[in-house]
């Protein structure tokens, strides 16, 4: 599980929309550059953890052709 988390910068939160902006590196399971996007969380309470500009680790699937994100973890 872990070697699927990515590594990111929260650059923006939508809490309403429960959507958070990721400048992230390479996510290798998902053949994916890096690049600055927006994710939604897959349940909002995840956003509650972070703040714009914490360093993260995430975790990312596709689900219904969106991009998710299902877990969140400060980046040591």
């Amino acid at each position: 599980h872990m070697n699927m988390m990515a590594d990111g910068e929260v650059r923006k939160l939508d809490l309403a929309a429960g959507k958070i902006t990721i400048k992230h590196g390479p996510i290798a399971h998902m053949d994916m550059p890096g690049m600055t996007m927006v994710f939604t969380a897959k349940d909002k309470a995840l956003l509650d953890k972070v703040k714009v500009g914490d360093k993260i680790r995430f975790m990312v699937s596709h689900e219904d052709g969106k991009m998710m994100v299902t877990d969140i973890q400060p980046a040591n």
